[in-house]
């Protein structure tokens, strides 16, 4: 008995042996995030792609709807007139005409991607799925706006297209094609973007486009020049950019300007910068959008 007694008595307690040391401990660490010098290409360029994939599964709403719209314009006021044959500043009705549908196209169509875009991640819950990537504020804004620049400006290529057999216009100055239809996108794509970002419903998107963008767009001079308006109409397009970018964007096609083309070019590229800014400044404070 003492044999068996005399091991435990006065012997230290033994410690409990360490577990073994688990393999592959440095995988269960979760990985540093990854950092981005300068801008997030990879995720810029995703964002991009993904809205405008979202609006081409859908061309035929996005696409080919505004151009039949266009198109049903260009018959009431062009085929039904053809015995008139009236001129505008000494420019067949027709080719006058012409730019300003196409221009009207591409702002309302640049404006719809953008704001229904945000307004739909909002209302479905999917707003997380581009604000947890690593985008800066900066990034989200140019994606959103370049997506639906790209929109506004494929609706304007298709629909000048589709309507040259009814106008047979030519271009005078492509150079001012192509700066004001991608002014016009990009003013457009940012004021959708900070519409998005304001409105909590589908009707406030389409209170903006009946009350705002629909009246700026036919006061602008779109099928007549402001000439023929009274006095205090004529002041009004002077403020109303979608008259310097109509204007501009016909000047283009049939070399005629109702206004002034330095100060379109000033007050349109102005108007972006501005926009741009303000579209980042609401992203980043998350206004409505991280709430």
């Amino acid at each position: 008995m003492s044999d068996l007694i005399a091991p435990l008595v006065g012997s230290a307690p033994q410690a409990p042996e360490p577990a073994p040391a688990l393999h592959g401990r440095a995988s269960l660490t979760p990985p540093a995030p990854r950092v981005y010098h300068g801008i997030n290409w990879t995720g810029l360029r995703t964002l991009y792609i993904k809205e405008v994939r979202r609006f081409w599964k859908v061309g035929l709403q996005t696409i080919a709807a505004p151009v039949v719209t266009t198109l049903l314009y260009m018959m009431v006021f062009v085929v039904a007139m053809r015995s008139a044959n009236p001129t505008v500043e000494g420019v067949p009705f027709a080719q006058f005409v012409a730019p300003g549908l196409i221009m009207m196209a591409i702002l309302t169509n640049a404006f719809a991607n953008s704001s229904s875009s945000l307004i739909q991640a909002k209302i479905m819950g999917t707003a997380p799925d581009f604000l947890t990537p690593p985008l800066s504020p900066l990034e989200l804004a140019a994606a959103f706006s370049l997506g639906a620049a790209t929109r506004g400006m494929m609706v304007g290529l298709v629909t000048a297209l589709s309507v040259w057999p009814f106008a047979h216009s030519t271009i005078f100055n492509l150079a001012a094609v192509v700066y004001y239809s991608l002014a016009a996108s990009l003013i457009m794509a940012f004021v959708g973007v900070l519409t998005g970002l304001w409105a909590e419903k589908f009707d406030h998107l389409a209170a903006v486009t009946t009350f705002i963008v629909t009246p700026l767009t036919f006061l602008s001079g779109t099928f007549y020049t402001i000439h023929r308006l009274p006095p205090f109409a004529q002041s009004f397009a002077a403020f109303n950019p979608f008259f310097y970018l109509i204007d501009g964007f016909r000047y283009g096609f049939v070399g005629h300007a109702d206004g002034s083309i330095a100060i379109g070019l000033a007050y349109t590229g102005g108007l972006t910068l501005l926009l741009a800014v303000v579209s980042w400044a609401v992203i980043r404070s998350g206004w409505r959008l991280k709430s």
